[in-house]
C-alpha cells in the first residue's frame, strides 16, 4: 500500500473556506481555514525545495502549538522529508543533542530566546537555525526571510506505507532519549484505528493543550481531526486553559491527569465553603458514576437530573459546557477522581499508549468506562500478557525500530512482531490493567515487590505533597522522597501513611526526605513530558537517602 500523513489535509483543498482551526493572534481569536493553510504550505514547500532537500533527510521543529507547526509538519511530510519533533520546554543541552543525532539538515526553534540557548551549548554542531519569531537584533535565518513571498500548489507524494516520516524522541527518563521511528503506515494506521472507535466526530472542537511534540497530542488531537474534518482550537497556554475552555466550548480534549487534578482542587476549594453544597456535589458525584456503572439505585435516578441541573451544570459551564468527553493519559489516572467527574457526566476516560506504538494501544469508551483500566485496544491492535506479567502489543502501528540502534530495537520488537510494552499489566473482560512500569517496580530486602506508582499517586491525594517519590529497592522498608513545604517529618510520615490504608503494612512509608525545591524539566529532574527521572533524583538526593536509613524507621 501507499499513502502519505499529508493526504488528511489534502482531502480538504475541494473546501477552500472550510474552518480547520481557530488560534489567538492580534489580540483575538482567528478561524483559519483550508485555503488559508495551504497557503503557508506552500511557502515552506517551495523553501525545502529551493533548499534542495532531498526525501528521507530531516527537518528538526521546536516550535509551540499552533498553525505554523502544522504548516510546517505538512509542507515536510508531503515531500517526504522526516520531521523531528522537539520539547519547547526541553532543556537546550538534550534538544540539540536530538536535533544532532538526527543528522537534520534545518532546525525551525520558536524565538531567538530560544535559538541563542541552543547556540550556547552546541553551536558547532547545530544545524541551521530558522527563527519564526525572531528579535530585532537576532543573528541567524528569519522565517520571513527563509520564506519565499507566495509559494505554489501543494505538493502531497505517496510513498510505501514503510516510508519512515518522523523521528520522535522518548522521554528519557534514565538517559539520553530513544529515536522512535515511525512510519507514514503506523501513523496512519493509528489514526484508522482511533476513528474505528466512532468516538471523535467530524463536527467536534478539540481544544489543543498538549505539545505536539508529544505523539497522543499529535495523533490523537492533530492527525485523528485533521483526518475528520474537525476544528482545532490551540489554547493559549497552561494559565489561559480554564479561560480558553470557557470561550472556545470545546466537545473533545486530549489532557494528562493533572489538569483534572487543578480543576478539581479548585473545586474542592469552593466546596469547603459550603457544607450543604458539598454534600450536594458529592452525591451527585456517587450517584452519576453509580448510573455510569449501571449500578444505579431507584433514588439515584430520580435524584440526579436535579442535582446536576443544581451542581454540576455550572462546574461544566465553567469548561465551556460541551464537553462529550476527555482522554486522559501520559500518566496513571486516579479512579476516584474519573469517577467524581464521570458523576457530574463528564466522562474521563483513560487510555494507554507509546510513542513506538503511534502512540495509541487502548483507551475507555463513553459507555464503557472502567476508571481502574485503559479499556480495551482499539481495533486492529492485538494485545497478551507475557509470562513475566509484560504487556505485549501487536499490529500495523508498531513503529519501525530506533534510530540507528538495532540492539534497542531487537530488545523491543520480538521475531514475532510483538512489542515489548516494559509495563506489566493483566486483562480483564477484554480490558487492560497497567500494573506498573516493569524496570521501576523495587524488590525489597524482605522479598516484597511494589510498583511504586499507585503508592505515589494515593500518598499525592494529601494536597501538602507537591510531587512524590517512593524509595525502597533492596531496602528494609519504604521511604519518600517528597516536595512540600511541610518541615516536621514526623507530621508527614504519619499524613503520608493516612493514604496508604489499604495497603499492605509494608508498603507504609517509614521516613519523609522533604525539599521545598520543585522538579522540573529546567532542573533535570523531570522529562518533557513530565515524567520523573528516577535515578537521577535518586543520584541528587543520595546522602540525604543514605543517612535517613541510618536513622531508626518512624512509624
Amino acid at each position: 500500500m501507499s499513502g502519505n500523513i499529508a493526504q488528511f489535509f489534502t482531502q480538504h483543498l475541494a473546501r477552500p473556506r472550510h474552518v480547520l482551526y481557530r488560534h489567538f493572534a492580534g489580540e483575538r481569536w482567528r478561524d483559519v481555514t483550508a485555503g488559508e493553510l495551504a497557503a503557508q504550505i506552500g511557502r515552506w514547500q517551495a523553501a525545502f525545495r529551493r533548499e534542495g532537500y532531498a526525501p528521507g533527510e530531516r527537518i528538526a521543529l521546536c516550535v509551540r502549538n499552533g498553525i505554523s507547526w502544522v504548516a510546517i509538519d505538512i509542507a515536510a511530510l508531503g515531500l517526504g522529508l522526516v520531521v523531528v519533533p522537539l520539547y519547547v520546554d526541553d532543556n537546550a543541552d538534550n534538544a540539540a543533542w536530538c536535533a544532532g543525532t538526527a543528522e537534520a539538515r534545518l532546525l525551525i526553534v520558536e524565538n531567538s530566546r530560544l535559538a541563542a540557548a541552543l547556540r550556547s551549548v552546541a553551536a558547532a554542531t547545530l544545524p541551521p537555525l530558522c527563527v519564526l519569531r525572531p528579535d530585532p537584533d537576532e543573528p541567524g535565518a528569519r522565517a520571513e526571510s527563509f520564506l519565499p513571498v507566495a509559494g505554489g500548489e501543494v505538493d502531497v507524494r505517496e510513498y510505501a506505507d514503510d516510508t519512515l516520516a518522523t523521528i520522535c524522541f522518548t522521554s528519557g527518563t534514565a538517559g539520553r532519549p530513544k529515536g522512535v521511528m515511525l512510519s507514514h503506515g503506523n501513523i496512519m494506521a493509528n489514526v484508522r484505528q482511533c476513528q474505528a472507535t466512532h468516538m471523535a466526530r467530524a463536527d467536534d472542537r478539540f481544544l489543543s493543550i498538549l505539545p505536539l511534540s508529544h505523539m497522543f497530542e499529535r495523533t490523537g488531537g492533530y492527525y485523528l481531526p485533521l483526518s475528520l474534518g474537525a476544528v482545532v482550537v490551540y489554547s493559549r497556554g497552561t494559565p489561559q486553559i480554564a479561560e480558553d475552555l470557557a470561550s472556545q466550548r470545546p466537545t473533545v480534549m486530549f489532557a494528562v491527569p493533572r489538569i483534572f487534578d487543578r480543576f478539581y482542587a479548585r473545586i474542592a476549594q469552593a466546596l469547603a465553603e459550603s457544607p450543604v453544597k458539598k454534600w450536594m456535589f458529592d452525591a451527585c458525584a456517587a450517584g452519576g458514576a453509580r448510573i455510569a456503572a449501571k449500578q444505579g439505585t431507584l433514588a439515584d435516578r430520580a435524584l440526579l437530573p436535579a442535582l446536576r441541573a443544581l451542581v454540576a451544570r455550572p462546574i461544566l459551564a465553567r469548561m465551556g459546557g460541551r464537553l462529550r468527553f476527555a482522554v486522559v493519559g501520559g500518566a496513571a489516572l486516579d479512579p476516584g477522581l474519573a469517577r467524581t467527574f464521570m458523576g457530574l457526566g463528564l466522562p474521563l476516560l483513560q487510555g494507554y499508549g507509546m510513542t513506538e506504538a503511534s502512540p495509541v494501544i487502548a483507551v475507555n469508551r463513553e459507555a464503557d468506562n472502567v476508571p481502574e483500566s485503559v479499556g480495551p485496544p482499539l481495533p486492529g491492535i492485538e494485545v497478551k500478557v507475557a509470562d513475566n506479567g509484560e504487556l505485549l502489543a501487536r499490529g500495523p502501528n508498531v513503529m519501525l525500530g530506533y534510530w540507528r540502534n538495532e540492539e534497542a530495537t531487537r530488545a523491543a520488537i520480538d521475531t514475532e512482531g510483538w512489542l515489548h510494552t516494559g509495563d506489566l499489566a493483566e486483562i480483564r473482560a477484554g480490558k487492560i490493567v497497567i500494573r506498573g512500569r516493569a524496570k521501576d517496580i523495587f524488590v525489597m530486602s524482605n522479598g516484597e515487590k511494589l510498583p511504586p506508582q499507585d503508592v505515589e499517586l494515593a500518598i499525592l491525594h494529601d494536597s501538602v505533597f507537591e510531587q512524590v517519590m517512593l524509595i525502597g529497592d533492596g531496602r528494609p522498608y519504604v521511604a519518600l522522597l517528597a516536595v512540600t513545604r511541610e518541615a516536621d517529618e514526623k507530621t508527614l510520615v504519619k499524613r503520608a501513611n493516612a493514604r496508604l490504608t489499604s495497603f499492605p503494612r509494608w508498603a507504609r512509608v517509614r521516613h519523609v526526605i522533604a525539599t521545598p525545591e520543585a522538579w522540573s524539566v529546567e532542573n533535570g529532574l523531570l522529562t518533557p513530558t513530565l515524567k520523573l527521572k528516577r535515578p537521577l533524583l535518586i543520584a541528587r538526593f543520595k546522602e540525604r537517602i543514605e543517612e535517613a536509613y541510618r536513622e531508626a524507621p518512624l512509624d
